[in-house]
């Protein structure tokens, strides 16, 4: 009898787990069908980001002293977070050099100390707030603009007109504690 419990409820717990896969495939499946970018450039992203975060870790100085993240839409990367000095600065964009695919490098590292976990915390609560309002707004299509921040900057990627990048704009400048609103679009 308890065997039967316990196989009844590994069942139960197992299905939960597909269910919750099932949803996340298909959120997923649908933010990728609405995306202005092929299946093949999304996939080029994701492998661009993963080997210039790969080239980068292997210049010693950069992993062990600096916080750099990297974001590619349409082969458009861009750079963001803390290293050193300048020289830094130059050698992490140059680590992504042989990664195929990369068309522009927007380097936006920032020559200070690391950011912290408030800051990181207050830089998902303003990328929320910039992506809900564009989600929101009717003169753009928020789907099709990536929201990264870093230390209260915000960093707006995507493949838009100049009319929408320059809505999205407006809207991210106007929200409370924003500092600065950047520019990486792909004009379409």
């Amino acid at each position: 009898m308890m065997m039967r419990i316990a196989s009844l409820l590994a069942a139960v717990l197992l299905l939960q787990g597909c269910a919750a896969a099932v949803v996340a495939g298909t959120a997923g499946a649908v933010s990728a069908a609405n995306d202005r970018r092929t299946i093949g450039a999304q996939i080029d992203d994701n492998n661009i980001e993963i080997k210039g975060t790969l080239a980068i870790k292997e210049v010693k100085r950069l992993a062990d002293h600096a916080n750099i993240t990297l974001v590619s839409v349409n082969g458009v990367v861009l750079m963001i977070g803390q290293v050193a000095n300048q020289e830094m600065k130059t050698e992490a964009e140059r680590a992504l050099h042989n990664i195929a695919g990369v068309k522009q490098v927007h380097n936006q590292l920032r020559i200070s100390t690391n950011i912290g976990i408030t800051t990181k915390t207050h830089d998902t609560w303003l990328t929320s707030k910039v992506k809900t309002k564009l989600l929101a707004a009717d003169e753009v299509n928020g789907a099709n603009i990536k929201v990264v921040t870093e230390n209260s900057e915000v960093f707006l990627m995507g493949l838009v007109s100049k009319q929408e990048a320059n809505s999205a704009v407006e809207i991210a400048r106007h929200i409370n504690g924003v500092k600065r609103v950047v520019k990486a679009f792909e004009y379409i």
